[in-house]
């Protein structure tokens, strides 16, 4: 129970003073003019002034209030290195016991586990929503259980009590580490991209000056290599092909480290092609050659040299043959010299005419065989004894022409291993397509795989590979009617691009596939054929362990299964004679980049409040009371500050002045003032 004096004014405070100063004024007149009641007259005015004050006696009924220490203990993967989580779990349970016992004081235990995404120990956010819950004035103290290793310092809030950092981790722990720098997202295929590399000994750590490092590139046999400790070194990589590279480095683990966690690094790098470089031969004009070659320069990723036959040798028109071009065309530089500068050769409507000689079109197939690509546009002439089938080039053509054009209309068709097909699959709507009028009866080999057919499903659309190149033929030169909007158009670009990407052993549009894509610890497993079924796919885990996963079909070709990894690191996939690896989670996991126990980073805010940072090793520390703003550690000890919170319950009021006192009061005074200036 406490009491204090309070005043309740009936007006304002300015008001009072101004009556109040013209009182005294005339007490002031009174005694100038020698009036003798003029004492009585200044107790009138002070009774008339305190009245209008209202002054009242207030006493409080006050509860205690219990004081509140928060406990933050740190449950990070870091923390579950060695012995810390142990130590730590021991000391909080010791620290909540005499906690309990300690008059008056509540403990709030907040467990902070790892954070999602790779955000690392957010120990800072977690202070400041459990501050956010409780009153400021009751926090007594703040216990942080950790090896000190946060990740969001910047949210660190104004404290209202001394933190004591109860530092997990021992002085002799030491840590090597791996750290590679400046890995990019992407790189051109055939260009080295350099990747920086060191090897960092942290803590207590033996003067070693030297170790070994292994690089494997997707999930292929390591390669050792000397690598020096504590110095970049920068190594320069060359992407193997196309699509996710996944390249893996790692050291031994030393006899003595804290963990071998941080040894290994999973690189993740998209191999892309810088440009497509395509050679157009367009055997004569015709409707559709400037459709082509629209097409191909307004991708700006294509480089491309088109080369046109205006003018056939069998015309005769007087024209001299200096004349005919403004600069020889480099034909033997363009198909024997130079013919594997180019990704892609499309022969647009091209017959033998004598202008290639027949040495050309057989260095062409040798380009084939050995990885290049070749895409046939087929007109009439196809068909006939001039055929580009009727020379060395046709060995490796998917078709033979039967010597027949249909003049017909007719709807290009997919076929159903067309959509199984990656280059096929999914284009939808063929029932509003424009129609094509002209097709090239074709008889497919054997090999050819049909992806299209027209009229009376005669193939129009064949893809073959040949050697370690990949050939397709269409048998049409109307698809540029698509192009051009007749009868509502076509996918016709569509249709190119996939055709291309597909020619150039894109990984996306590979048909007989097995691949992953990952989003943090979970992957999509994505197997494509064109077969009617798939068998299970083992996974093996980073630890060797491995699993059976089963796909089921979502499209045409297409199985898919998800997955989830309880580890960091790199899987492995099979499936038949299909392969591919993928790596989970990140690349450098946070909770590991540093694991040596510090309160470097968390000292400004423990110095803010005079707090203090024992290691547990040298044994829990004793706790005291302390005053607000005194020194809150010292040798064996940590300090909480009682913070005397109270809880109003009751208030009760008693006016020192009550009407009627005050009545009876002014009335004696004014009349004994009366009697006394009376008797003058």
């Amino acid at each position: 129970m406490t009491g204090t004096i309070v005043f309740d004014p009936l007006l304002p405070w300015l008001a009072i003073g101004a009556l109040a100063a013209l009182g005294l004024f005339g007490v002031t007149l009174a005694l100038w003019r020698g009036l003798r009641g003029w004492a009585w007259r200044l107790l009138a005015v002070t009774v008339l002034a305190a009245a209008l004050a209202q002054p009242s006696f207030q006493q409080e009924n006050r509860a205690p209030l219990s004081d509140i220490v928060l406990m933050v203990v740190d449950q990070s993967a870091s923390q579950k290195l060695a012995d810390r989580a142990g130590l730590t779990e021991d000391t909080a349970t010791t620290l909540e016991a005499r906690l309990a016992d300690r008059p008056n004081t509540e403990v709030r235990r907040i467990n902070v586990g790892d954070s999602a995404d790779d955000a690392g120990t957010q120990l800072m956010s977690a202070l400041s929503e459990a501050l956010a819950e409780e009153p400021r004035g009751r926090v007594a103290g703040i216990l942080l259980l950790s090896d000190g290793r946060l990740h969001d310092l910047e949210r660190a809030p104004d404290l209202p009590a001394p933190l004591h950092l109860l530092l997990t981790g021992k002085e002799t722990d030491w840590d090597r580490r791996l750290i590679v720098k400046n890995a990019p997202a992407f790189a051109i295929l055939g260009e080295p991209v350099t990747l920086t590399l060191s090897v960092q000994d942290d803590g207590a750590a033996p003067n070693e000056r030297e170790t070994t490092i292994d690089i494997s590139v997707d999930g292929a046999p390591a390669q050792t290599f000397a690598m020096p400790i504590g110095r970049d070194v920068e190594l320069p990589i060359t992407l193997p092909h196309g699509g996710m590279n996944v390249i893996q480095f790692s050291v031994p683990e030393a006899d003595g480290e804290l963990t071998d966690r941080n040894n290994t690094s999973l690189v993740q790098i998209n191999g892309v092609r810088d440009r497509l470089r395509v050679l157009l031969v367009s055997g004569e004009p015709h409707a559709g050659g400037r459709t082509w070659r629209n097409l191909l320069k307004s991708d700006s990723s294509v480089d491309l040299v088109h080369f046109t036959i205006l003018r056939p040798p069998e015309k005769q028109d007087g024209v001299p043959v200096n004349e005919l071009s403004l600069i020889a065309f480099p034909t033997r530089e363009l198909f024997l010299d130079k013919i594997e500068d180019f990704d892609l050769i499309i022969f647009d409507r091209y017959k033998r005419r004598g202008i290639l000689p027949a040495i050309y079109l057989d260095n062409v197939r040798n380009y084939v065989e050995q990885g290049g690509a070749v895409l046939i546009n087929a007109g009439p002439d196809f068909a006939t004894a001039q055929s580009l089938y009727r020379s060395p080039l046709g060995e490796v053509i998917p078709g033979a022409p039967t010597a027949r054009v249909v003049e017909e209309a007719y709807r290009p068709t997919i076929t159903d291993l067309g959509n199984k097909h990656p280059v096929t699959a999914g284009m939808l709507n063929q029932d509003t397509w424009g129609r094509w009028l002209r097709q090239i009866d074709i008889a497919a080999s054997d090999d050819a795989e049909v992806l299209m057919t027209g009229v009376d499903e005669r193939p129009l659309l064949m893809l073959d590979r040949v050697g370690e190149g990949r050939v397709a033929l269409i048998a049409s030169d109307q698809a540029w009617l698509w192009s051009r909007g007749y009868e509502g158009g076509g996918p016709q670009l569509e249709l190119l691009r996939r055709l291309a990407h597909w020619m150039m052993k894109e990984p996306e549009l590979e048909e007989e596939t097995l691949f992953a894509e990952a989003t943090g610890q979970t992957m999509r497993i994505i197997r494509r054929t064109l077969e009617d079924s798939v068998g299970a796919v083992t996974i093996t885990h980073p630890d060797g362990t491995t699993e059976e996963i089963k796909l089921e079909e979502t499209a045409p070709g297409r199985f898919e299964a998800t997955f989830t990894g309880p580890e960091i690191g790199l899987y492995r996939l099979a499936e038949g004679d299909k392969e591919a690896v993928i790596g989970l989670g990140p690349a450098a996991p946070k909770e590991f980049e540093e694991t040596i126990a510090t309160s470097e980073i968390l000292d400004p805010v423990i110095a803010s409040m005079r707090g203090g940072a024992p290691r547990l090793e040298d044994g829990i520390p004793a706790l005291r009371n302390v005053g607000e703003g005194r020194p809150a550690a010292g040798r064996g000890w940590i300090g909480i500050t009682p913070r005397n919170a109270f809880e109003t319950v009751d208030v009760t009021q008693t006016p020192l002045l009550p009407a009627w006192l005050v009545l009876l009061l002014a009335s004696a005074v004014i009349l004994a003032g009366w009697l006394r200036e009376g008797r003058s």
